[in-house]
C-alpha cells in the first residue's frame, strides 16, 4: 500500500477542514446541488470525452495508485544477476527449472523466450512491442484523471455562473445577497479541491508508476539480453544497474551482489 498517497489526501482534506472550522461553521460548505453540479458534471464530460469501457476501468486504475507496490529494482536486479551465475555454470537450459518460481510476468515470458532458444533480435522485438503496450494502457488512466482534473474547475465555474444569476434576480432584498454569493462560491470551492487534491494528483502518481514501471521492465530486458549473449554475471550487474542512480548502485556494492 502507498501510505504517501493515502496520507497526502487525508492531510490535505483535514488541514482543510480545520482551517474552514477556525473560521466558523463547517456546514456552510456543504452545499448538495453544488456538488451534483461539480461531480456530476465532470462525470458526464469524462463519458463524453472517453469510452465507456475506459472510464469503468478507472477503480482499478485507482487500486494501482493506492495499493500497488512495485518490486525493488535491487531485488529485480539480484535475481537476473542469480540467473547469469545459473546460466554461467549449468548453461541456459538450467533456468527452465526456475520458470514456475518467478512472479513477475514480464521477467518470467523473456526467461521463457531465453529458454526455447528465441533470437536476441526477436526477444528485443516482442518484450519491447510489451512495455510499449503498457505504457499505452497507463497513459490512458493518466488521461482519464487529468481530464476529470481540467474539467472539475470549469463545473465549479459554471455553477458559480448559475449562482450568480440566480442571486441577481434578488436584488431587491439585499439581506439574500451575501448567502447567495456564498452558495454562488461554494461550487468553484469544490471543483477546484477535486481538481488539485483528487484527480491531479492521482494522474500524477500513476505517471511516476508508470515511468518506475517501464524502466524495472526495460532494465530486466537488458539484463536477459545479456545473459543470452553469454556475458559474465558482473557484466549483467552492470548493463543493469546503469539504469539506477549512483546511490542504489553503491547499496548493490556494498551487499556484494
Amino acid at each position: 500500500m502507498d501510505l504517501a498517497t493515502i496520507v497526502g489526501i487525508f492531510a490535505g482534506m483535514f488541514l482543510i477542514a480545520f482551517a474552514i472550522t477556525k473560521g466558523g461553521g463547517l456546514e456552510i460548505f456543504i452545499h448538495f446541488p453544488s456538488m451534483l453540479i461539480v461531480g456530476g458534471g465532470t462525470l458526464a464530460s469524462t463519458l463524453v470525452h472517453f469510452p465507456l469501457g475506459e472510464v469503468l476501468k478507472v477503480l482499478k486504475v485507482v487500486q494501482k495508485a493506492f495499493l500497488h507496490k512495485s518490486p525493488e529494482p535491487q531485488e529485480t536486479i539480484t535475481t537476473v544477476v542469480e540467473m547469469a551465475r545459473k546460466v554461467r555454470r549449468e548453461g541456459v537450459l538450467a533456468l527452465e527449472s526456475q520458470i514456475e518460481e518467478i512472479h513477475d510476468p514480464f521477467l518470467k515470458r523473456g526467461v521463457q523466450l531465453i529458454v526455447d532458444g528465441t533470437e536476441p533480435e526477436l526477444i528485443q522485438d516482442i518484450l519491447s512491442n510489451e512495455i510499449t503496450a503498457l505504457e499505452e494502457r497507463h497513459k490512458k488512466g493518466q488521461q482519464i484523471f487529468s481530464s476529470m482534473g481540467a474539467y472539475a474547475p470549469a463545473f465549479g465555474m459554471i455553477g458559480t455562473l448559475i449562482g450568480l444569476i440566480q442571486m441577481l434576480r434578488t436584488l431587491e432584498d439585499p439581506t439574500k445577497i451575501g448567502i447567495g454569493m456564498a452558495t454562488a462560491l461554494i461550487t468553484t470551492f469544490y471543483g477546484a479541491l477535486l481538481a488539485n487534491l483528487l484527480f491531479l494528483p492521482i494522474a500524477g502518481k500513476l505517471k511516476t508508476r508508470s515511468e518506475q514501471e517501464i524502466l524495472t521492465k526495460e532494465m530486466i530486458l537488458t539484463g536477459l539480453l545479456a545473459i543470452q549473449s553469454g556475458d559474465t554475471p558482473r557484466i549483467v550487474q552492470d548493463k543493469m544497474t546503469a539504469f539506477l542512480a549512483p546511490k542504489y548502485r553503491q547499496e548493490l556494492e556494498e551487499v556484494g551482489v
